[in-house]
């Protein structure tokens, strides 16, 4: 039952992630249901999603293309950058910190996905007062994803907006492409680090490929307020189940 528990949220995180995001509201509490620490199941979660990120980049290699080369390497490195220490920070975090962290993490980010429209608009509109393409939000924006994945790619979005991009083609293959580079560095940070849960990983990154092709067609099927509120009540009700948990 536990397997089937696990196998079943990563094929459902990878049609979410394939429909909107939020596929870490669903792997992560899963594992740790089934008894994975926190920390561990925060590892081994990242790496299941993991190979959604790669087709999402190469599904949007032609927008990727049209930015420059050098502008490109730019970005690259710093995400890699924020993404280990991201990670490291994983590395060094308790059980029960993090354990007191993450229904923070889970709430903002929930109230991130739900609220993305208004956010990337707000952001829009004062694109002015920022540097495109500037370095230092998106190394804060990487190292929060290092440590914890979950909605990160409504803030990378959000983040492309404030640097004044418009195109949402662009902005979704320039956040594919860094969310693969991060998650790259992140995965091979927790393996060498011994937090992945290989027996479990290796299963879910199959299930959430699968989960991830067969969204797709449910991606143009399925009404976007549909889709949000669906992912905003896992996001509120593992918030809450997280929250009490912290209880004596």
């Amino acid at each position: 039952m536990e397997v089937l528990l696990v196998l079943a949220a990563a094929f459902c995180a990878g049609v979410l992630n394939t429909i909107a995001g939020g596929g870490t509201f669903l792997t992560f509490p899963a594992l740790v249901f089934v008894g994975v620490p926190p920390v561990v199941a925060n590892a081994t979660s990242a790496v299941a999603v993991f190979p959604g990120y790669l087709g999402g980049a190469l599904g949007f290699r032609t927008e990727l293309q049209r930015f420059d080369r050098p502008q490109m390497l730019k970005l690259l490195a710093v995400t890699l950058a924020g993404g280990l220490i991201g990670s490291l920070l994983l590395l060094v975090s308790s059980n029960q910190f993090f354990s007191i962290v993450v229904p923070f993490l889970l709430f903002a980010a929930t109230l991130a996905f739900l609220f993305g429209d208004r956010i990337r608009a707000w952001a829009a509109a004062r694109s002015r007062a920022v540097t495109p393409f500037g370095s230092l939000g998106l190394l804060a924006v990487s190292i929060y994803g290092g440590y914890f994945n979950g909605g990160l790619g409504i803030v990378l979005l959000a983040l492309f907006a404030l640097w004044g991009m418009v195109n949402i083609h662009e902005m979704n293959g320039l956040k594919n492409g860094l969310s693969f580079a991060l998650s790259a560095i992140s995965v091979a940070v927790f393996a060498l680090g011994g937090l992945v849960e290989w027996h479990h990983a290796l299963g879910m990154m199959v299930a959430s490929t699968i989960g991830g092709y067969a969204g797709a067609p449910l991606a143009r099927m399925l009404p976007k307020p549909v889709v949000r509120g669906l992912i905003a009540l896992v996001g509120f009700s593992m918030s809450a189940v997280f929250f009490w948990r912290l209880v004596p």
